[in-house]
């Protein structure tokens, strides 16, 4: 079996933001383009075009309905590798293929020693890894780890792919193990949790909890701007232009 580090020097990991995550599907998509051509290559896509479509995914985005009536909503939830501190996916590997980085914390599989047991697929509570039935071999995310470091690429694009990507922000990269980093203040402040922790494996990724629902069917608060006015005389265009003018002047 496969042991951990003992520490390692960075905990880097992503923070997802389930408030403003819209499920569009971009972080699934990009993370697809860059990886069938990095690290995790190839990753294959079984009768795409078919009936029944399948293959390798490193991330996929689950959507939840949460709630009833007023306050009910739908929760996208983005689901890849957590990176854990003590993944059971490393522990359990009978040929070394799955290790944890000591540099950075990033949990990562080496496919010529992956013999595709699928035993780390099994001792993911996540369901994390992916097999992939074209090369016999799991598959996961790699935190774009050839995207990260890369000296060639501007230093806006190293970040993962996903991170990249996201339309509305709801993806953050960064080290976690550093309580002065951008991602560990935005975990502190809104109160960012592990997923499963009753089971011990202490994920890194973490997630940043939907915020209490504010629009018409629960406010009670007045609304910012006020309408404009059509019974005050002139034609529709007239007011319209005199509201408009009116707020823009505030």
């Amino acid at each position: 079996m496969t042991s951990l580090p003992q520490t390692t020097k960075k905990k880097l990991g992503l923070v997802i933001d389930l408030d403003i995550c819209v499920g569009c599907q971009a972080c699934v998509t990009s993370c697809k383009e860059w990886n069938t051509g990095g690290y995790s290559a190839p990753l294959s896509d079984i009768d795409p075009y078919g009936a029944d479509p399948h293959g390798s995914w490193l991330n996929r985005v689950h959507g939840y309905e949460v709630g009833e009536g007023a306050t009910g909503r739908t929760v996208h939830f983005p689901r890849s590798c957590l990176h854990c501190e003590t993944p059971a996916c490393v522990t359990v590997c009978p040929t070394g293929a799955s290790y944890k980085r000591a540099e950075d914390g990033i949990v990562l599989v080496n496919p010529d020693m992956c013999i595709g047991c699928k035993l780390c697929s099994w001792a993911c509570p996540y369901g994390a890894r992916e097999y992939d039935e074209n090369h016999g071999v799991m598959k996961k995310c790699t935190l774009c780890v050839d995207r990260i470091y890369n000296t060639h690429l501007a230093a806006e694009d190293r970040i993962p792919a996903c991170v990249r990507a996201c339309p509305t922000g709801a993806r953050h990269f960064g080290d976690i193990g550093d309580p002065g980093s951008a991602v560990s203040k935005l975990v502190a402040e809104r109160g960012g949790y592990d997923l499963m922790p009753e089971m011990g494996y202490k994920p890194v990724n973490k997630y940043l909890p939907p915020r209490d629902r504010r629009d018409s069917t629960t406010s009670t608060f007045q609304p910012a701007v006020e309408a404009p006015d059509h019974n005050g005389g002139g034609d529709r265009a007239t007011s319209f232009f005199a509201w408009a003018d009116k707020m823009l002047s505030r």
